[in-house]
């Protein structure tokens, strides 16, 4: 359900609700020919070009889209022209080395500064046709609402766990704002939309900035291959769900086909939202995560981003560095060096860094003199109070401790604010004995990943660093708990930032370690980070993106929903909606009719609290059951009791409870009871397991039926419910090992009940009977919406092919709600439901007739 912060802004699908003005748009891409004479017609947005068939082999394309492209852009002054140039150090663009080499690589994404309207052309076509970029150029008050407004505002303090309980503390949610994000979103898709080959290139979404994309690219291009990398943490759910267009966000990642995040934690977090808001069970499918989405398959990668290793390696061979390398040596002699190298904001807990330091020195007076922080500050991505804030305090407490434990030849902290070039860092990386990272909350962090590197050195460096080429490398990390690297780093101390003491401790540890140790973790670290770098890292997610998209073409998909709650609905060919017309017409050529229909979620809705039926049901069955030629069944877990009450005014209706454990063939006739489930004996066994997981999970109860036990944990909290049905279902397929019973886990429930009977069975007996009876059936309908209601399916399909019946009835089996199913019709919900029965009930001819023909062979066969 959209949240009504948003409920305005549903036109933003259609580009209406702001004026922006288009940017012209460059000469598009070669077109690729997808049938043989003809060149396919990508540039219109509002033509979905999802065929049934596919294109033929063509060079292979990837899109990349993120926020900003992977450039550096200046204005010559003496020509007034924009002068471009690629940034090596740019991950989007180092991660096309985990492409085969054939591949062509398409950016899209906005460039770090304002060029004129007058200019946007030229720019444009020239990006294209020397980078192969396409640049947005969102216009300037969009730029400032979108990334420095609900960007920088809203989602980059909600990820990194800040809410905005007072002013002071973050801005409070901005409907502005999030127009702006929802319009800068439709921009980028527009002009994916100008390059992309959608029935074969595969696009690929960087980052926060770009969430409800995937929407807009779903709704043009149905099949569209598209993956999302999230490079910020992903909060827990608790924190997620004070965002008011959580819903929308949500939607927009789950039209992707593959969502990539650093962590399992943050992996972890997002299933745990698509559980709680919406319903959405993951399981596991050989190995990997997968969500089903409206019978689309969304697949969850994990795989911590790496770094280039070459271009790493690159800077640790210039002499520049090398140079660098014994000047921070002679500067620095006879002491220690920790480094930390952060950007410059509230969650990077630089403060933090520096009182644990001043914890250290204060506790081990003897590292006095001996010590030294040198903290490199990059230039802060975002101005605001908050980020002055923690450079005040940076800046006072490394003062305080300069003026405390500094003399003049020595200065504890050495505080580095100023733009650092790549050698120099590599040069501190390289002499300093332990590096530390005590941020309170980060997406991933690569600086221990370089500093490994680094320590590993190179020829020119050993030579600097006055080291054998042969001997031995060390190097010590102590990272925060909190952030994505830490998992993968196993050799690191791992710290707690918030416990001031716990990491002056762990910096003590790392710098009194033997050489033996440090080179044992070095050794371990180096050989991950070599071998799980940036290629590494992108060639893993689109094999994974390409494995995701396989099975597209072999469904038939169509979209559904209005605005930013689109998505596509993908199900089997061979599962189509049941058209009333159609099975009136074969009802009313046929003369043996057999009618199943499950209960709860089929004629009655799931969610009702009232299970009595509307009298419109009531008065349909009537309708079917006093026609001579139908043999109708309501076929349900309940227990016999409740549907004698809820269905007593249907006389003639036949009646199969708790799975086909008791079944009547009207309200005049006895019930029968299964003689497959004479031994109840086990029930002893399994209701104080049962009881036991009530008393351990709130919101959980147990529903005692005369053959079966039930244990429903609907109201319980979502995933501690689903983790204790887990459990309870391993403990009770133990204890019941050896007795005549079954455990089943369904929506919500953990059943036993005795062996062998199922709705299926009931099914097959009814069928069977009408053709000992020598009246075989020559129209089957079966209706359900559960698990349990598949047996069913399965059943009418396997007796109406047996070779007893003199010809192949029509079969319809049927299931409610468009997913996966072994039926091959659907119908939406109960009111699409109760529509065929009307439609039935009006094409019926009801004449009085006995109901009493069949119990004798019934009986036989229980």
């Amino acid at each position: 359900m959209a949240s009504r912060s948003c409920s305005n802004f549903m036109d933003l699908a259609s580009g209406e609700l702001l004026d922006i003005p288009q940017a012209p748009s460059p000469r598009a891409l070669p077109r690729v020919m997808t049938v043989p004479g003809i060149i396919s017609d990508v540039d219109g947005y509002g033509s979905n070009v999802d065929s049934d068939g596919t294109s033929s082999v063509c060079q292979e394309r990837k899109i990349i889209v993120a926020n900003m492209l992977p450039l550096h852009s200046q204005k010559d002054a003496e020509t007034a022209k924009w002068c471009f140039s690629l940034d090596e150090d740019s991950l989007l663009l180092q991660l096309r080395d985990g492409f085969l080499p054939e591949t062509e690589v398409i950016y899209v994404g906005s460039l770090q500064v304002d060029i004129d309207a007058s200019e946007q052309e030229e720019v444009a076509q020239k990006l294209l046709d020397d980078f192969n970029c396409v640049p947005t150029f969102l216009p300037r008050d969009l730029q400032k609402k979108f990334y420095y407004g609900f960007c920088k505002q809203h989602l980059w303090p909600l990820f990194h766990y800040m809410l905005p309980m007072c002013p002071d503390h973050g801005e409070r949610f901005d409907p502005v704002l999030w127009q702006a994000y929802v319009s800068a979103n439709k921009i980028f898709a527009d002009k994916i939309m100008e390059v992309v080959n959608p029935e074969d290139d595969y696009i690929w979404i960087h980052d926060y900035h770009l969430m409800v994309l995937p929407t807009f690219l779903r709704k043009c291009y149905n099949r569209a291959k598209i993956g999302f990398f999230l490079h910020s943490p992903f909060p827990s759910s608790e924190i997620y769900r004070t965002l008011s267009v959580r819903y929308e966000i949500l939607k927009g990642l789950l039209n992707c086909d593959l969502i990539g995040f650093h962590t399992f934690d943050y992996a972890r977090h997002f299933l745990s939202c698509c559980s709680r808001m919406m319903g959405l069970d993951y399981e596991s499918k050989r190995g990997h995560i997968a969500l089903d989405y409206f019978g689309r398959t969304v697949y969850i990668k994990i795989m911590p981003v790496g770094i280039h290793m070459g271009r790493l390696e690159s800077v640790l061979h210039l002499r520049s560095t090398s140079l660098k390398v014994k000047e921070i040596r002679e500067k620095f002699k006879g002491k220690k060096l920790i480094v930390g190298v952060d950007d410059m904001d509230i969650f990077k807990g630089i403060s933090l860094k520096l009182l644990a330091f001043e914890q250290l020195l204060q506790q081990h007076e003897e590292l006095q003199g001996k010590l030294v922080l040198v903290q490199i500050v990059n230039p802060a991505r975002s101005s605001g109070k908050d980020v002055q804030e923690a450079k005040r305090e940076t800046y006072l407490t490394a003062s305080r401790i300069n003026e405390i434990y500094g003399s003049s030849d020595y200065e504890p902290v050495t505080l580095i604010d100023r733009p650092v070039a790549r050698y120099e860092k590599t040069a501190y990386y390289a002499v300093a004995e332990c590096c530390i990272v005590n941020a309170v909350r980060d997406g991933m962090n690569l600086v221990p990943y370089k500093y490994i590197v680094c320590r590993q050195g190179s020829p020119h460096m050993d030579e600097a660093m006055g080291l054998k080429p042969d001997s031995p490398r060390t190097s010590m990390l102590v990272v925060s708990e909190f952030i994505g690297c830490s998992p993968s780093l196993s050799g690191a101390i791992r710290v707690n930032p918030w416990d001031i003491d716990s990491v002056a401790e762990a910096l003590n540890s790392a710098i009194t370690m033997s050489d033996s140790e440090k080179q044992m973790r070095h050794e371990k670290h180096y050989r991950y980070v070599s071998s799980h770098d940036v290629a590494y890292w992108a060639r893993s997610f689109v094999q994974d993106l390409e494995r995701s998209c396989k099975d597209q073409y072999n469904k038939r998909c169509w979209g559904i929903g209005l605005g930013l709650g689109f998505r596509v609905v993908s199900l089997s060919p061979s599962l189509r909606k049941l058209s009333v017309d159609y099975i009136v017409s074969a009802y009313k050529r046929t003369n043996r009719r057999a009618i199943f229909l499950d209960y709860d979620g089929t004629v009655v809705p799931q969610s009702s609290i009232v299970k009595t039926p509307s009298m419109e049901v009531i008065n349909s069955l009537n309708s079917l059951c006093n026609d001579p030629k139908n043999t109708v069944f309501i076929v349900s877990g309940r227990g016999r009791s409740s549907l004698s009450e809820w269905l007593s005014p249907c006389e003639r209706l036949g009646l199969a409870a708790e799975h086909g454990h008791f079944i009547r063939w009207s309200k005049n006739s006895e019930w029968k009871t299964s003689s497959l489930a004479v031994d109840l004996e086990w029930k002893e066994i399994v209701e104080p397991v049962m009881k036991l997981y009530t008393e351990a999970t709130d919101g959980s109860n147990i529903e005692i039926k005369e053959s079966a036990l039930v244990w429903h944990h609907q109201d319980a909290d979502p995933d501690f419910g689903s983790c204790q049905a887990k459990e309870l279902l391993i403990h009770l397929e133990s204890v019941i090992a050896n007795e005549p019973a079954v455990v089943k886990r369904g929506q919500h429930i953990v059943e036993v009940k005795p062996q062998g009977v199922s709705k299926g069975l009931v099914a097959e007996k009814v069928l069977s009977t009408m053709v000992d009876d020598g009246k075989p059936p020559d129209f089957v309908m079966c209706i359900g919406d559960d698990r349990s209601d598949e047996d069913m399916f399965e059943s009418i399909l396997r007796t109406a092919s047996c070779a007893s019946l003199p010809s192949a009835p029509e079969i319809f089996a049927c299931t409610v709600g468009q997913k996966p199913s072994k039926a091959k019709y659907y119908l939406e919900d109960t009111v699409d439901v109760v529509r065929l029965l009307q439609g039935l009930a009006s094409a019926s001819n009801p004449k009085p007739r006995h109901t009493a023909q069949f119990q004798v062979s019934f009986d036989t066969v229980f």
